[in-house]
């Protein structure tokens, strides 16, 4: 039986842990910090529970897969519900409710332009199309040669993904409203990207936000976490928390074991969770990274962010639980965040309100508001920033919701750039991993397995697929099952 152990306990580390226990490894999953999720872990605070990171439910074919591998559903560990209307977007005239309906959505496209509806039907097949080829032919590969992708259904329908074409110019040449396009384009702002500089390919995000819907776990994000921590622990992996990692033992070219609060924890083979680049650059030595500091220099990163946990002393009449506010320009939001990184003239911002669909995350009566500014890695954080913004956003929301909202604070919690390196070890106090562009994409990722230690292995948004919950269940999927391949059970 081989001895693993797994680093980071994020929603890869815990879908890698939980593969490789069910295929007979011995695994130790080691967390820095106190409880299991990394970016999606929760905390509460005066009543109100707030998960820290993801709080978007998308693509829940692939929740459903992960647990059925297991012989298990996700209603064993979460009870899930499709949200209706999915999202609200305030644009700078008025608010658009995106309905979870088709006919609804088709009606609701045909409002604003004429013919739209049949576009948009054949824009969304399209997108099914590139969604199912992606999944069942691209992201679950371990991406170590272009070799692995030449198969006949990839080659048959390389054109059709439209990898070497901008999602921009797809959806700027089937629709001509630009609330349509501002709909289509906004899941490129969490890709890391603009959409003149993203695959078309990525308008599978769109069949899974119209087609496949928005959902919610009762509890929120961190019942995944939860069920997912469960699960590992009855295919029989061990967790140590508190455990933070401060070397990988490397003898000649192969790890002994990771040392954790000065101990020796003996392993057969290790997957990193954690950063790519902390664990090449702070847990070995210099002769034993795979990737130069160069190099990582050069990445195109996904966007930080800039969050803040808000709790309200009342109901804040004009919000869904999911809300974009697009009342300011998209491309010198994204261009800000891209081609010249600096902090946001006028921010686009995401609230949620997720006491709106769930009473348990907030006292009876109140409000749990989640607020996210996408802003670029790398930038100076301080809190005097941080209050700038928040009083900008609270302007803006309060004028669009007509509700008072800063005199019923009772509760406030940021967090950015500083927090994602010091709880995170992020790369540039990144939050959402490596941009999802043509050069960032498959096998141009920095790869599952080191080039200098044999039995070093990595997953999570840093490698592939990539960033976001699903993909990051993926991965640990696909390094456990490559791995599994070398290491007797």
């Amino acid at each position: 039986m081989s001895k693993v152990a797994v680093i980071g306990s994020g929603f890869a580390g815990l879908s890698t842990a939980t593969f490789l226990a069910h295929q007979g490894h011995e695994v130790t999953v080691f967390e820095k910090n106190s409880t299991a999720g990394g970016r999606a872990r929760s905390f509460s605070e005066n009543g109100f529970t707030f998960d820290m990171g993801p709080s978007w439910y998308w693509m829940p074919d692939i929740f459903e897969r992960y647990f059925g591998l297991f012989g298990k559903k996700v209603e064993d560990y979460y009870n899930l519900i499709r949200l209706d209307p999915s999202y609200r977007i305030f644009f700078p005239d008025d608010e658009v409710d995106i309905p979870a309906g088709k006919q609804e959505l088709y009606d609701l496209f045909e409002s604003l332009e004429a013919g739209s509806a049949k576009k948009l039907e054949k824009f969304l097949k399209e997108a099914e199309f590139k969604y199912n080829i992606g999944i069942n032919n691209l992201v679950h590969k371990p991406s170590l040669s272009p070799f692995e992708f030449i198969n006949s259904e990839v080659i048959s329908g390389v054109f059709r993904m439209q990898v070497f074409s901008s999602i921009g110019s797809h959806i700027h040449k089937n629709f001509k409203h630009p609330k349509l396009r501002s709909i289509l384009e906004f899941p490129c702002l969490f890709l890391g990207g603009t959409p003149e500089n993203t695959p078309a390919l990525y308008s599978l995000m769109n069949y899974a936000d119209l087609h496949l819907g928005t959902w919610y776990p009762m509890g929120g994000m961190v019942k995944i976490v939860e069920g997912m921590e469960k699960l590992a622990v009855e295919q029989g992996v061990s967790f140590k928390f508190d455990s933070p990692v401060k070397e990988l033992v490397v003898d000649k070219d192969e790890i002994s074991g990771v040392r954790i609060n000065k101990e020796l924890e003996e392993a057969d083979f290790v997957v990193s969770g954690a950063d790519y680049h902390h664990t090449e650059t702070q847990l070995l030595d210099s002769s034993h990274r795979s990737y130069s500091e160069k190099f990582w220099n050069r990445q195109v990163m996904a966007p930080s962010a800039l969050i803040y946990y808000l709790g309200i002393d009342k109901k804040v009449d004009g919000l869904l639980h999911h809300n974009l506010f697009f009342d300011e320009d998209f491309k010198d939001h994204a261009k800000e965040l891209y081609d010249n990184p600096r902090w946001p003239s006028k921010p686009l911002f995401y609230a949620c309100a997720p006491s709106k669909t769930d009473p348990h995350v907030a006292p009876e009566g109140k409000e749990n508001i989640f607020i996210l500014v996408p802003v670029a890695p790398g930038l100076k954080d301080s809190k005097e920033i941080r209050d700038k913004y928040l009083e900008v956003i609270l302007d803006r929301m309060e004028n669009r919701t007509s509700s008072n909202i800063r005199d019923h604070i009772v509760y406030k919690k940021s967090f950015s750039i500083n927090d994602f390196k010091s709880e995170y070890n992020s790369f540039k106090g990144n939050a959402y991993g490596l941009a999802n562009t043509l050069r960032q994409t498959a096998f141009l990722k920095p790869r599952i397995k080191s080039k200098k230690v044999k039995n070093l292995y990595y997953t999570g948004q840093l490698t592939v697929p990539g960033p976001g919950v699903p993909p990051a269940l993926i991965s640990g999927e696909v390094v456990a099952n490559y791995v599994n391949k070398i290491y007797d059970v």
